[in-house]
């Protein structure tokens, strides 16, 4: 096969890539209880586990937002070469490592390579997307969701006859559709039509995002959004091995049900894109903050019936990443269209720069109040994105 013109074909290759790119990204942190259990990891080695992959993207991002990066070299190429690069260094992990010292290196390379693949994936669908580019970001995001928790269903299918899945196997494995990912992006991949190139190396563009007042607004959205989602993402699956161990039920269908979170999000990526677009983006993304927030404040308290904690769990999936699209797709409307993927890099940057308090908050908290309290502070992003929301529909009005 080679390049084609074809946005469907594009737009189908792209969200490929990024399902397989991305699951890179919680391959150590789906077998914390394995590295612990290794390792001796202490809580906050556990932390770091996760929360080193944030730093290494917010390194990468940042530095590759300042040179223009995104919008200088060809968009495939960058992610081609990042996905590989990323797949090296979490293989790195279960050949060179022998201790959690050497692996959060590991951790924080494969972040710093990250930050070439998701964010340039954005420019990529949204250049060939227009009329319908929060469905097409919805897709990706979609795809980049249920990437992420790829982990958690290969720890859940492969358990050997102890019952324990062998992390080794795991990490290998996200290498593998990693690899596949890149070579993909080199000769498959291409962008669209619909952002002008980059008029060259300015890195005054990199501050655009934060003193252009839409562009402002639509980003704190995103950072009360990613405030809560990353601990979410990393810490619900522990609470739902917790709450199923306590009941005596099998740990693997906490795994399954892990899984479920980042697939249903996917599904809610999808839907909210299609929404977004009729309806506005705005609108999607307070209604999506409104439940995510809500669930924020009950999930702690259902830990000791596993019925209700799988259900509200799986709601709490749907909604906590379905405005994520629609976040990067009003800046991508928003920003000067010469630099999208410099002004999509700061946003990313930032935000995952805040995930890294959310992700060693919480677990200092489960350790001082227990699982019943701990997520109430994660409420905090959605309420400010919401007040956000509320003053960019204004503005834009």
């Amino acid at each position: 096969m080679r390049r084609t013109e074809s946005k469907p074909f594009n737009v189908a290759v792209l969200s490929v890539i990024a399902l397989l790119a991305m699951s890179l990204w919680f391959s150590a942190s789906a077998v914390v209880p394995q590295l612990t259990s290794e390792w001796s990891l202490s809580p906050v080695m556990q932390g770091w586990m996760t929360m080193s992959v944030q730093i290494g993207f917010v390194v990468g991002a940042i530095g590759s937002a300042l040179l223009n990066l995104a919008d200088r070299m060809p968009a495939a190429r960058l992610i081609a070469v990042s996905a590989v690069a990323g797949a090296v260094f979490n293989a790195a992990i279960p050949i060179f490592s022998a201790g959690p010292v050497s692996a959060v290196v590991f951790r924080f390379l494969t972040g710093a390579c990250l930050a070439g693949v998701y964010p340039p994936g954005m420019k990529v669908m949204a250049s060939w997307c227009r009329e319908d580019r929060g469905l097409c970001i919805g897709l990706l995001v979609g795809a980049l969701t249920v990437g992420s928790g790829l982990p958690h269903l290969l720890n859940a299918v492969a358990s050997d006859a102890s019952g324990i899945p062998p992390w080794r196997s795991v990490m290998y494995s996200t290498s593998v559709l990693a690899t596949i990912a890149g070579v993909a992006s080199w000769t498959l991949l291409g962008s669209g039509p619909h952002l002008s190139k980059a008029s060259g190396f300015d890195w005054r563009h990199a501050a655009k995002g934060l003193t252009d007042r839409p562009t402002r607004l639509a980003n704190i959205g995103y950072f009360g959004h990613m405030w809560e989602l990353y601990a979410v993402w990393a810490w619900v699956p522990v609470m739902l091995v917790v709450s199923y161990e306590r009941a005596g039920l099998d740990a693997d269908a906490a795994r399954f049900v892990s899984f479920g979170i980042f697939a249903v999000g996917g599904v809610s990526s999808i839907l909210a894109g299609r929404w977004a677009d009729r309806w506005g983006r705005e609108r999607i993304t307070t209604w999506s903050l409104a439940v995510s927030g809500a669930c924020c404040l009950l999930a702690g308290f259902t830990i000791g019936s596993p019925v209700l904690l799988t259900i509200l769990c799986l709601v709490w999936g749907f909604a906590v990443i379905a405005d994520s699209a629609q976040f990067s797709a009003l800046v991508s409307e928003l920003a000067d269209s010469r630099y999208v993927g410099t002004a999509l890099q700061v946003q990313t940057s930032i935000g995952f720069l805040l995930t890294m308090v959310t992700l060693q908050l919480v677990p200092l908290l489960i350790d001082a109040f227990t699982y019943r309290w701990a997520f109430l502070v994660l409420a905090l992003g959605p309420v400010a994105g919401i007040v956000s929301m509320a003053k960019l529909r204004r503005a834009r009005a």
